[in-house]
């Protein structure tokens, strides 16, 4: 596996796949299971697999976990060279935003709802970083987790208005053996803490059998998944959802093939989010 610290090593190092076609699996590091299916599929599904490991700055809001953000270059490039991973992207600020940088990428209409209303500009953030990545690598296909299905839509959003030539592959949540979806941040998570949010995926459980069950009424679905979370008084709701995969309004009603039923909780100083769909976000 080659590592790349700057622009210059990782087109060099990209000049040797030509004709080659290549998969790319962004992340912030700090990889786990989640991240690793990911890996996994593009191996199965290309030639070439390109990961990058970038905690981007400008997706963080002031107050935020950016500088606390887990950091474990070594271990991270451990675990890819084991999976077999062609080259590792690990760019540093300067490589990424050169001063003065004035260029950004806004998804307008997706950026505002669910967690946008809570993190104004997060969105931005990750547009812009994620469509430089993907004019760096240039690969066939991309790979993203449905636990982040916002950020996933959004990113289909960019894909097809500016046409990019790629396609974008949105994977199953990897959960734990108790059900918690795998994320960086649940490391932060104490012992307590932990326990209490394992209301998100048992609620998100229940709202699916709903659902399958034949439910349809958009709000009795939120105030169930509501109610079911209430009953641990160490989560803080940030947001429950129950909206359209096409334009992240929220449903009157559930509407198979087109449904995201999403949480957002605050447990002590961390931010967890769940879901569960029906419906499909790949590109």
């Amino acid at each position: 596996m080659k590592t790349c610290r700057t622009l210059a090593s990782l087109r060099r190092a990209l000049a040797g796949f030509s004709g080659a076609g290549v998969g790319f699996v962004p992340t912030m590091g700090s990889l786990h299971e989640g991240h690793l299916s990911l890996v996994r599929a593009s191996r199965r599904e290309n030639e070439r697999t390109v990961v990058s490991i970038y905690v981007n700055p400008t997706q963080f809001g002031a107050g935020e976990d950016l500088e606390r953000y887990p950091r474990d270059l070594r271990r991270d490039a451990a675990r890819l060279r084991r999976e077999g991973v062609d080259v590792l992207f690990a760019p540093g600020d300067a490589e990424m935003y050169p001063a003065p940088y004035r260029t950004w990428g806004d998804v307008s209409g997706l950026d505002g709802k669910l967690c946008g209303r809570a993190r104004p500009g997060h969105f931005r953030g990750v547009a812009t970083v994620v469509l430089k990545l993907f004019l760096l690598v240039r690969p066939r296909r991309a790979y993203f987790g449905q636990k982040d299905a916002q950020q996933a839509l959004i990113i289909r959003q960019m894909v097809r208005d500016l046409r990019l030539p790629l396609r974008l592959r949105v994977l199953p949540i990897v959960r734990d053996a108790d059900g918690l979806a795998l994320s960086s941040r649940n490391a932060f998570l104490s012992a307590e803490e932990r326990r209490a949010a394992l209301a998100l995926p048992k609620a998100l459980r229940r709202a699916r059998e709903r659902i399958e069950a034949g439910e349809r009424d958009a709000r009795a679905l939120r105030a169930a998944l509501r109610a079911e979370i209430a009953r641990q008084p160490l989560l803080q709701v940030d947001y429950v959802a129950v909206a359209r995969l096409d334009d992240l309004e929220e449903a009157a009603a559930v509407e198979p093939g087109n449904t995201l039923v999403a949480v957002a909780v605050r447990v002590g100083r961390t931010r967890l989010i769940d879901n569960v769909l029906s419906g499909e976000i790949s590109c």
